[in-house]
């Protein structure tokens, strides 16, 4: 079994009940293929750096698997079609990061934001 990470960008104006759908979407997909979602991440509503067919936001959707290639041929082929993701992006890793969540705010990064926000 290799490891995988992906990621989905769904549409911005997609709502929080759709986004959990796609998230139970996806990952049954993986399972039916007998493919293990290790975690799954939800990184919120993020700016892209450029205009993806006409969006300016996407909700990013963070999964880690453990599964074969054609699990993930199958997912990527269902998600070329699905009309709510803008794009998708599959990472093969040798292992997973499971502590880290980089795109929660905790509460020593705001308080270092506070102290430089009244320093300048």
């Amino acid at each position: 079994m290799n490891l995988y990470e992906h990621t989905i960008i769904a549409r911005q104006d997609t709502s929080p009940s759709e986004i959990k759908q796609l998230t139970e979407k996806y990952s049954k997909i993986v399972e039916k293929n007998d493919g293990e979602v290790v975690k799954t991440e939800n990184w919120g509503l993020l700016n892209l750096s450029y205009l993806i067919k006409k969006n300016r936001k996407g909700s990013y959707i963070h999964f880690k698997i453990k599964c074969d290639g054609k699990v993930i041929e199958q997912l990527e082929k269902n998600e070329a079609i699905d009309k709510k993701l803008l794009r998708h992006l599959t990472v093969k890793v040798k292992e997973f990061d499971l502590n880290t969540n980089y795109f929660s705010k905790n509460e020593d990064s705001e308080k270092i934001e506070k102290k430089n926000k009244t320093k300048n």
